[in-house]
This record gives C-alpha cells, structure tokens and sequence, in this order.
C-alpha cells in the first residue's frame, strides 16, 4: 500500500510542476480530423480491457443537474482539445458544446460501448433530431420537414403508447448491417445480441425509458429520457444535444467522423485511461474536460482511487483541464448543501441537490494536488474540494 501511494504521489507531483510550466500549452494540430474505420475500431480494441461489472444497465442517465455546467464549461473551456468521460448520452451534451477534437468514452460495462455504437449509427443515419428521436424510439415519421421544433415539441412526435414492431425490427437490422457490413466493425455473436437488448430496450419503453429500465414501478423517481432532453440549465436555457438542430449537428459531425470513441475500461485499471492518455500525448493533444460521474465514489468504496488518479495524473493535462462529477442526494451529504460554493447552486435551494443531484466542475490540478498533500482520504474530500473549487466564477 505504501508503495502504491509513493507512485501516485510521484505521478501527482510530476504533473503539478508540469501545470507550472509553459510547456504544459501544447499545440493539438496533430490529431486527425477524421478517423477512418479500421483507425477507430482500431482504437477501441486495443485500447478496451476485459469486460467488466455494474449493477444497472445504465441505458439513460439519472443526473438531473448535468447541464447547469454546461454555460461555464463553454466560457472557460473552448476551443476543447480531447473529452474523456463515461456512461451513456449525457456525454453528447457536454459534446455538443465543448465540440472537441476527439472523445473517448471509457466504461466499465462492453454493454455500454455497444449502447454508444448505436448511438452512432442511429445519429448517422439521422440528419435531424426528428430522424433520430423516431429511428430511436420506432415511432412517429422519421422523415420530418422542420427541423425548428422545440424539445417537447419533438417528443411530441414520438409521443405513441407502443412502438411500431415493424419499424423497431427494421432499424434493429440496419444497425447491425451498419456497423458489421459498411464499417466492417468486428462483434461477436454475444455483442449483437447485447445491441439488440439494448435497442429494443429504447422501443419497448419509447421516450419514458429511464436508468431503472426493467426494474419495476418502485424505480421510477429517475428521470426519464425525455425529461433529461427537456431539462434546462440554471438560467432556464436546454442546453442538451436535442435542443436544436445546430446541438445535434455537432454531436453528429464528431460520430460521422468516428471521433467519438468508445472503450471497455476500468477507471482505476492498467491499460484503458492510460492507452488514451498515450494516444493523446503522441497527438500532441490534452485532455480539456473529463467528466466522471460518480465513478469516483465507487472508486473510494473499493480502495481503487489512488490507482485512478495516478491514471489521470499520467494524461496529458494543462491546468485548465477540467473535472466534471455528478455528487447524489443518497450518499449522507444533505448538509453540504449550505456549504459556500462558487457554483451556482438550484434556486431556491432544495433539500441534498434538488430532486437528484448536483454537477460540480473542478480543475484536475487542484484535486491532484490535494491527493498529492494527503488532503484526499475518502470521497466526502472530493466533493469538498469540488463544492469549494475555483472552477466556477
């Protein structure tokens, strides 16, 4: 043990004297402006580690607040260089307003990098949000003239009790010839019965499909996929990929040209954050943004986080590089909701976060840092320091 956080410390530290230097600003010209698709499936392969374990399908986000940053992140943080995050689509909006060179998704679960393939090929084949609300859902007319609807207005479209069976299997089958025949992607027999769990799990639930999908009527507090669409940020604005037709152009242009990359990893494991971080470093790029989640509470629980920082740690970062973490209401933490944060916490305040959670962005260097000088020792450490972070003016 001791050993380990002399590595970690030694990492940590060679990276506060490198935020110390100019040489930290690196120039990101080198990375590609498109990956062909033997380069993409490339990355995914080798970079991804074995499958691995998590207690949810995790089909559709249950953070409520993961917009509020989203004005902040578009002030401080862009033009972006490379995104690294995790979990299913509510990457897309952070993507869609940071518009980076490239992005990586690195999850735990193979499931996911097979929920983010058909992402991809939903959105590729799908000019307009219309075209992929209803290829998503199999309702409603996936051929739509206007593409000014609001939000709710294009949920409306989408809005029938049942899918059509015949359009849900028609899309099924060409996701699959998509990504097997056009992009010639490797899956195995388990994966593509994986990603048609996946989608017809999307059909079977229409738009109210939610993080609990499956598990009965007692989980339905969560949100649902269309309530994150219509959700807004703290100044009443939808930020999310769906809120117009410029949002999803973005999103669409980084999947037509295979920079969004989805990874098999462990955040604290040995190859999938470090491979990315070498990727990075050899295309002169750096990481502007990684967003979290809560990952790094299940981290703590486990013992794995001085292992996942000394990953970070090793990325290529400068000191802007940005931290973005969802903190929940069920972790005994009401009480930092009167805490003094420069973040502009939900007005009037509600009880721990609001219905759900809190989104909090906080620089890498100065979390590092702290676990550099034993200020880290358990995660309630990292949500103090993100509650009280400089990150947000």
């Amino acid at each position: 043990m001791r050993d380990r956080r002399l590595g970690v410390i030694a990492i940590v530290a060679s990276f506060v004297l490198l935020c110390g230097t100019p040489t930290a600003r690196v120039a990101e010209a080198a990375l590609p402006n498109a990956l062909d698709d033997r380069a993409f499936w490339s990355l995914v392969t080798e970079f991804s580690e074995p499958n691995g374990y998590f207690r949810s399908d995790n089909l559709v986000s249950n953070e409520t607040e993961f917009q509020h940053v989203v004005p902040a992140l578009k002030a401080e943080h862009m033009p972006a260089s490379a995104y690294v995050g995790v979990g299913p689509d509510q990457n897309f909006t952070y993507l869609a307003a940071l518009k980076p060179r490239i992005a990586f998704i690195v999850d735990v679960r193979r499931q996911n990098l097979l929920l983010h393939l058909m992402y991809k090929t939903l959105i590729e084949m799908s000019p307009t949000r219309s075209e992929f609300l209803s290829r998503l859902f199999a309702r409603g007319d996936a051929v739509k003239p206007s593409t000014t609807e609001t939000p709710e207005q294009l949920f409306a479209l989408v809005d029938a009790p049942t899918p059509d069976p015949h359009a849900c299997d028609a899309t099924l089958s060409a996701i699959e010839q998509r990504l097997t025949v056009k992009h010639r992607f490797r899956l195995s027999r388990d994966d593509l019965s994986s990603l048609e769990y996946v989608y017809r799990a999307f059909c079977d639930a229409g738009p109210d499909i939610r993080y609990s999908f499956g598990r009965g009527p007692g989980w339905l507090p969560f949100p649902s996929y269309r309530d994150l669409m219509t959700e807004r940020d703290g100044a009443g604005v939808n930020q999310s990929y769906l809120a117009n037709e410029p949002n999803y152009r973005a999103l669409r242009d980084l999947e037509t040209h295979n920079l969004i990359v989805p990874i098999v990893g462990d955040f604290a494991g040995p190859k999938a954050l470090r491979s990315v971080g070498a990727y990075l470093r050899s295309h002169r790029a750096t990481v502007t943004a990684f967003y979290t989640s809560n990952v790094e509470q299940y981290l703590f629980r486990d013992n794995e986080w001085e292992r996942f920082y000394a990953n970070v740690g090793a990325m290529p970062l400068t000191p802007s590089s940005t931290f973005i973490r969802a903190v929940f209401n069920n972790i005994g933490m009401r009480a930092y909701i009167v805490t003094p944060a420069p973040y502009p916490l939900p007005s009037p305040p509600q009880p721990a976060y609001g219905p759900r959670s809190l989104t909090l962005l906080n620089p890498i260097s100065e979390l590092l840092g702290a676990v550099h000088d034993g200020k880290v020792q358990s995660y309630r450490d990292v949500v103090e320091i993100s509650l009280n972070s400089g990150a947000v003016k």
